[in-house]
C-alpha cells in the first residue's frame, strides 16, 4: 500500500477535494455535488427520536418505502438504540428486530440497504440477506469479529466517530481541539481498514455528532466538516434531530425538522456527501431548492 500523507490539523484557505463515488457491496454509487440521504429506520422501541413507532416490523417496512417514496438514496435499519445511556440488547434480540425488516426491504427498493450495528453476527446475517452496507458507530472496535464481516463480505463500511459509549459518552466529553482529534481518529480508521485490505473506494466516515460531543463541540465539528474531505472518503453526518437543535433554538419542545433542514443547507454547502435522516422529503425538497439558488 502506497504511504498516505498526513492532513494537517491548521485550517487550510483552500477546501480539499470531496470524494465523488462510494462503492457498496455491488454498487457504485455516485456522490453529486448536492448530498443524498440516508434514510433512518429504527426498529427500536427506545430510540431517542422515534422509539417504538417502527417497533412492529409491517410497520418498520411501510416507513422504509415511504422513505424511498420521498427520495431517500439509501435506507439505514438498525435495531439497537445508541442514544445515551441506552443499554445493549442481546445479539438474537437485535436479531429478532432487524432480519425480518432488512429481508423485505431488500426485496422491495432498489436503493442500497445499510445495517445500522456493532455487531458482526448482525451485520453478517443482514448482508446475506442483501444489505449493502455496514454502518458502526464503534467504527469496528465493538465486536472483534466485524474486520473480518466487512473483509469476507465486501460490504461497504461507515465508521464513526464516539468518545466513549452510549452508556458513558456523554459524561464528561473533552478535546484538546475537537476537529483535529476527530480528524486524527478517523484517519487512523481509514489507516487501520486499508492496511486489512479493505479499499479506500470503500470506506465513508462519520464524525458523529451527539456521540461524546456537548453542544459546543457539535457546533463547532458541524461548521468544519468540509475538513473531512482531507480524508479522500465520502462523509455521512447524522444530525437529525439531535438535542443540539433544541438548545440552538431555546425550546426543548421545538420540532426539530426545520432545524434539521438548515443544518443540513449549511452541511451541503460544505459538500459534505451524505446525510442520515429521519424527514427525508422535507430535507430533500430543501436541498434541491438550495442547490437551484445557490448550491455548492
Amino acid at each position: 500500500m502506497e504511504a498516505v500523507e498526513k492532513p494537517s490539523v491548521e485550517r487550510s484557505k483552500a477546501r480539499p477535494q470531496r470524494a465523488s463515488s462510494w462503492q457498496t457491496r455491488t454498487r457504485q454509487v455516485p456522490l453529486p455535488s448536492r448530498p443524498l440521504l440516508m434514510g433512518i429506520v429504527n426498529v427500536t422501541p427506545d430510540s431517542f427520536s422515534d422509539g417504538g413507532r417502527y417497533y412492529d416490523p409491517k410497520a418498520a417496512v411501510d416507513q422504509a418505502l415511504k422513505l424511498v417514496g420521498e427520495g431517500a438514496d439509501f435506507i439505514d435499519i438498525g435495531g439497537e438504540s445508541t442514544r445515551p445511556y441506552s443499554e445493549s440488547v442481546p445479539v438474537q434480540e437485535e436479531l429478532d428486530r432487524v432480519l425480518p425488516v432488512v429481508q423485505a426491504v431488500c426485496k422491495q427498493v432498489s436503493v442500497p440497504v445499510s445495517i445500522d450495528t456493532s455487531k458482526a453476527d448482525v451485520a453478517r446475517a443482514a448482508v446475506d440477506a442483501g444489505v449493502e452496507i455496514i454502518n458502526d458507530v464503534t467504527a469496528l472496535t465493538g465486536d472483534r469479529e466485524m474486520l473480518a464481516v466487512v473483509q469476507a463480505s465486501g460490504a461497504g463500511v461507515c465508521a464513526m466517530h464516539m468518545q466513549g459509549t452510549p452508556q458513558s459518552m456523554q459524561d464528561n466529553p473533552n478535546y484538546r481541539d475537537v476537529v483535529a482529534d476527530i480528524l486524527h481518529f478517523l484517519l487512523d480508521t481509514r489507516d487501520m481498514l486499508e492496511a486489512a485490505g479493505i479499499a479506500r473506494e470503500k470506506i465513508c466516515l462519520d464524525p458523529g455528532i451527539g456521540f461524546g460531543k456537548t453542544h459546543e463541540h457539535n457546533l463547532t465539528l458541524l461548521a468544519h466538516c468540509w475538513r473531512f474531505h482531507e480524508l479522500g472518503c465520502p462523509v455521512l453526518v447524522g444530525h437529525s434531530r439531535k438535542g443540539f437543535i433544541a438548545q440552538v433554538l431555546g425550546d426543548k419542545c421545538a420540532n426539530r425538522c426545520a432545524g434539521t433542514i438548515g443544518v443540513a443547507c449549511a452541511l451541503a454547502a460544505q459538500g459534505v456527501q451524505l446525510l442520515r435522516v429521519h424527514d427525508v422529503g422535507p430535507v430533500k425538497q430543501a436541498l434541491q431548492l438550495f442547490e437551484a439558488v445557490d448550491g455548492p
